[in-house]
């Protein structure tokens, strides 16, 4: 089989096509969004709400409600839990978010794994990217077309925030407002991914190719940009190795996600060690 066959093969089936539709726009979203979830330094919390909204979901899956409107209670319940849990002083507040998630994600293992426990609530975990349906694929870009307006119009507030925790007055915004909006925009993102990515697999797509973009770039815009291709390239290529070597779709992505970031951590240490080889 030639390349053109490899290329043209998986555009032959519905289920591809949805996949690769899905994948470019939650890559743009979870793309531009990372940068300032990096920045701010909310990957932990990125992770534990994503790990933390699993009971929300299965719930939902067992009672047939929406997994959007299980989702959306279970990531409130474990945010709620979460800022109870740094406010704990008896512990570490580390410590105390990690006894809650962990609880939380067991809880919801243990609810998946149940006799009667529908089949498919499994998928939550790992998601079902080759099983995304139209309606999904509308939901993801109204979302996208959001998150992204809000990050456009918040841009300069972001930056005067996130590199000078002093300039909140001048932007006459809060950071704690700052970093409360950040966090709504990841509880979407994770909500309208979940489905595609499964829990296990949604922090990646918000954390790993924002951070190979920061290996590259330090100026905000080209990091952006960065971000949203190796996000988006990374859902093709996984969807295109998943079609064709027969591995799951959601997992795949992330392995070329992590891949992306070990190439840019290899160029980054050939900079620092060669200067001559480093941007002019």
């Amino acid at each position: 089989m030639n390349l053109a066959e490899l290329l043209i093969e998986p555009l032959s089936y519905g289920t591809t096509w949805r996949a690769l539709v899905e994948m470019t726009i939650l890559g743009i979203a979870g793309g531009v969004l990372g940068c300032w979830v990096v920045l701010y330094r909310l990957s932990y919390g990125a992770e534990s709400l994503a790990h933390g909204m699993l009971p929300g979901l299965v719930l939902a899956g067992l009672v047939g409600l929406p997994l959007l409107l299980g989702g959306a209670v279970g990531i409130v319940v474990a945010g709620v839990l979460v800022a109870v849990a740094t406010r704990v002083r008896m512990s570490d507040p580390d410590t105390a978010v990690a006894v809650v998630v962990t609880t939380l994600f067991g809880a919801g293992i243990l609810l998946a794994l149940s006799p009667s426990s529908p089949t498919g609530v499994g998928e939550l975990l790992f998601g079902n990217l080759l099983g995304t349906t139209d309606a999904q694929i509308l939901i993801s870009a109204v979302a996208t077309l959001v998150v992204v307006a809000i990050i456009w119009l918040l841009h300069p507030r972001l930056l005067a925030v996130g590199f000078d925790g002093d300039a909140a007055g001048f932007a006459r915004i809060p950071a704690a407002v700052v970093n409360v909006i950040l966090l709504v925009l990841v509880s979407v993102t994770i909500l309208v991914s979940v489905q595609a990515l499964g829990t296990l697999l949604v922090a990646a797509l918000l954390v790993g190719p924002a951070a190979t973009a920061r290996l590259l770039t330090r100026r905000m815009l080209p990091m952006i940009l960065t971000s949203a291709f190796v996000a988006s390239i990374s859902g093709l290529a996984g969807i295109y190795a998943s079609f064709h070597l027969k591995t799951a779709a959601g997992a795949s992505v992330v392995v070329f996600i992590l891949a992306s970031f070990l190439v840019a951590a290899a160029i980054s240490a050939v900079r620092i060690r060669f200067p001559a080889f480093g941007p002019g």
